[in-house]
């Protein structure tokens, strides 16, 4: 029987670590989290007041600009769950960085450059090694509470990663990463139905406006029942991935379980 683990890349702050620490609340898989720097602290930090066995749990180091890094840590990931026992069920990628642009002038080169490292190459570049931990299609899975019934690769996109539903402009890098995002979800949906037929699965999703540091300028100008905590944001995000099947695969999905146009 192949048993399954569970991925959250990365879990230093914010919604990543949130869905790290519901992922073990919620379940009994293990969980890998990773990290740019300072593990212990990250560790600490997922694991700060959950009554969970903290063996669930392992911080890897992981720095998406740097796929020396992704390839280490996907190394990792096969010595502690060999193919022929273990499978990822359910994979968080959603790197992200945001630097408001309001008109072209205001576009830096180095700031798009870097929007684009993190949030588009970022998923991609992990795409790259953990799609081949997502079941085969000769896998049998089994049903586990609170998992989706197929394994998921769900990479973090935005609304403003719609180009159909663009009406205000702006966010002229922020957007096209995301809307990158969607188009290398569909991409690696197409690949994964190949290799895994209905076993394994890619989506993008959208979590609302959540109260992190990527979105604090952003606190004040947006309605407070629109303004969502890291906790409420993870929930979601789970629920969404637990309940779109294999008729979501390869769209864009906002918190709600609505989907969003490319």
């Amino acid at each position: 029987m192949s048993k399954p683990w569970l991925l959250v890349s990365p879990a230093s702050r914010g919604i990543g670590l949130q869905l790290a620490r519901h992922l073990l609340k919620t379940t009994h898989a293990p969980v890998i989290a990773t990290a740019r720097k300072d593990l212990h602290s990250t560790k600490d930090q997922i694991l700060n007041n959950l009554d969970v066995d903290k063996q669930r749990l392992k911080v890897l180091e992981l720095d998406v600009t740097n796929e020396n890094t992704i390839t280490h840590a996907a190394s990792q990931c096969t010595q502690l769950f060999p193919a022929s026992m273990h499978h990822l069920r359910l994979a968080f990628c959603i790197p992200g960085i945001l630097h408001p642009e309001k008109s072209p002038q205001q576009i830096e080169y180095n700031n798009a450059l870097s929007t684009f490292q993190i949030n588009a190459l970022g998923p991609l570049m992990l795409s790259k090694p953990f799609s081949s931990f997502l079941p085969r299609r000769s896998i049998e899975l089994v049903p586990h509470d609170n998992l989706p019934s197929s394994a998921v690769l769900a990479l973090m996109s935005a609304r403003v990663g719609s180009i159909s539903d663009n009406k205000l402009g702006g966010w002229y890098s922020y957007r096209a990463s995301k809307a990158a995002v969607n188009s290398i979800a569909k991409s690696v949906d197409i690949f994964l139905r190949q290799r895994c037929n209905d076993k394994g699965m890619a989506v993008a999703l959208h979590p609302g406006t959540v109260k992190t540091d990527l979105s604090e300028d952003f606190w004040g100008s947006t309605p407070k029942e629109k303004l969502f905590s890291v906790e409420f944001a993870a929930e979601k995000l789970v629920e969404v991935v637990n309940s779109v099947g294999l008729e979501g695969r390869g769209k864009c999905w906002d918190w709600e379980g609505k989907e969003i146009p490319p």
